[in-house]
């Protein structure tokens, strides 16, 4: 897939907003604020349950690999997330 078309349906997914469980949660990590080497991904099943996380890393800006934006895009889709919510910018590692 794309990069851009998995990045504008992830956006989209995000833009909806809260709408219950299962809850998916993006956050971008690296070194600066302009290249994010690591993403992570948290599962919610349903409300006080414990998240399950996976991490991607990779050696250039995570946000522009096709791989993992597609992969994400996967994961959002298989686990049929009711809400999906994106951590603005990256935070440093």
């Amino acid at each position: 897939m794309n990069v851009d078309k998995a990045r504008k349906r992830i956006a989209k997914q995000v833009k909806k907003g809260f709408h219950g469980y299962p809850l998916i949660s993006l956050a971008y990590f690296g070194k600066t604020s302009d290249i994010a080497s690591e993403v992570v991904i948290s599962f919610v099943m349903e409300e006080g349950d414990t998240p399950q996380e996976q991490k991607f890393h990779c050696e250039h800006d995570a946000r522009e690999d096709e791989t993992i934006q597609s992969t994400l895009v996967k994961i959002i889709e298989r686990a049929n997330a009711a809400t999906v919510t994106e951590i603005d910018g990256v935070s440093l590692v």
